[in-house]
């Protein structure tokens, strides 16, 4: 196969990945990885094609170290720094709003909220809310502690663990486990089930848990502390009414509660209730929300429709991954008349390719690289030719700089 870099190119990600590579150099070997939606066993491999000079994953490597050397001067972020109090008066309790409602402008007040499906009110995004401060705090863990395990360098472990202390464990600081006062609608609602769309990348963090255990900086006792919280979140994710409603979703709102509840289900050690779910309500997710052609029609009826077509299957696909833990294939599942996973990421496939027009609603720019992280999965769990081919019609440079690129080292 023809080398994609240059003779020059080559030589410089050589230079580059020794640089990057020295404090893993210095690291000790670190012990066997606890984690579910990720591979460990591909995470062990890109390491160690990292530490034998490999240049095909050095342009992710290098982005990712970058990534999180900023990472390192962000945050901290508490679920108390948002400039009001929910309505219980506890300023540790989690509280957001839909971001697809806007003021009635033919209303004094503007009350009650009215709904513009795909339309963000900026408003929603503003400092009341404690959405954007949990995305990002999300979202920089996840940096850190995948650049700790890479690059061995406890600095990024060190802040990783700073910053889930801050939101989940600290008193003066940590979240109330629920979400009673997610997405709020003013002049309609405190809070909705809806809300739990907020904390999906919950089944990240477990993952980085399980990545950042290997450093001093991640203490037993914050291993037991965010077990606890975690255990506690689950329980009135399963109980609560806000958590009953989105269980009963049936678009991608109930895919990410599944996801949400298997990641803590095994987090806390807890395989039966995961097994249950991924072998009730994940197969009938999958059943009732795919046709046999592949397509979604419940996110077809959206004004994004192609980017929450994406958003539903990034969710169904982690969920086949987190399903190989319990011995279910996911990947293959399907009713007798067809669908599955597999059927819906082909509908999608051709849409990598940026050339392609979705015909659908799609009022706002699709990114095709949304499509990335969950193609790659596929390789690993279909090893679909149509799938193959479609990951390398997306632009070689996303590709190769792409995280994904070091969590499926040998997908395209």
């Amino acid at each position: 196969m023809t080398h994609p870099f240059t003779a020059r190119q080559r030589r410089i990600a050589a230079a580059l990945l020794s640089i990057l590579l020295a404090p893993l150099a210095r690291g000790s070997a670190q012990p066997s990885l606890t984690v579910r939606m990720l591979r460990a066993e591909d995470l062990t491999l890109a390491r160690s094609r990292l530490r034998a000079g490999d240049t095909l994953l050095a342009p992710a490597y290098a982005r990712l170290v970058d990534n999180a050397n900023t990472a390192l001067t962000l945050g901290p972020w508490a679920v108390t720094d948002k400039k009001a109090i929910a309505p219980s008066g506890d300023k540790h309790d989690y509280m957001s709003f839909g971001p697809y409602w806007w003021p009635d402008t033919t209303k004094p007040n503007g009350l009650p909220y009215i709904r513009r499906d795909g339309q963000v009110n900026p408003g929603s995004r503003g400092a009341e809310s404690n959405s954007p401060s949990f995305q990002t705090m999300a979202a920089t863990v996840t940096t850190l502690a995948l650049a700790y395990y890479f690059s061995g360098d406890d600095a990024f472990a060190s802040r990783a663990s700073m910053l889930l202390r801050t939101w989940f464990i600290a008193p003066d600081t940590r979240m109330n486990p629920n979400l009673r006062y997610g997405q709020a609608i003013p002049g309609v609602t405190d809070g909705r089930g809806i809300g739990l769309i907020d904390t999906r990348e919950l089944s990240s963090i477990a993952d980085d848990v399980g990545l950042l255990r290997a450093s001093s900086s991640w203490t037993a006792a914050d291993d037991r502390a965010m077990h606890d919280w975690a255990r506690e979140f689950l329980r009135w994710m399963r109980t609560s009414p806000q958590g009953q409603e989105e269980a009963n979703a049936t678009n991608n709102h109930g895919s990410w509660y599944d996801v949400q509840v298997v990641a803590l289900a095994y987090f806390v050690g807890d395989s039966v209730l995961a097994e249950e779910t991924l072998r009730t309500s994940a197969t009938r997710r999958i059943e009732q929300q795919i046709l046999p052609d592949g397509r979604q029609p419940r996110e077809l009826e959206r004004t994004r429709s192609l980017s929450y077509s994406e958003f539903n299957i990034e969710a169904l696909t982690r969920l086949a991954e987190l399903a190989r833990f319990s011995r279910i294939d996911l990947w293959h599942h399907a009713p007798a008349a067809g669908g599955g996973i597999a059927a819906a990421l082909r509908y999608l496939a051709p849409y990598a390719d940026t050339s392609r027009t979705w015909t659908a609603e799609q009022i706002t720019p699709p990114d095709p690289l949304e499509l990335l992280a969950p193609l790659r999965r596929a390789e690993r769990g279909l090893r679909d030719a149509t799938l193959h081919a479609a990951l390398q019609r997306m632009p070689a440079a996303a590709r190769t700089s792409h995280r994904s690129r070091l969590l499926y080292p040998n997908a395209p």
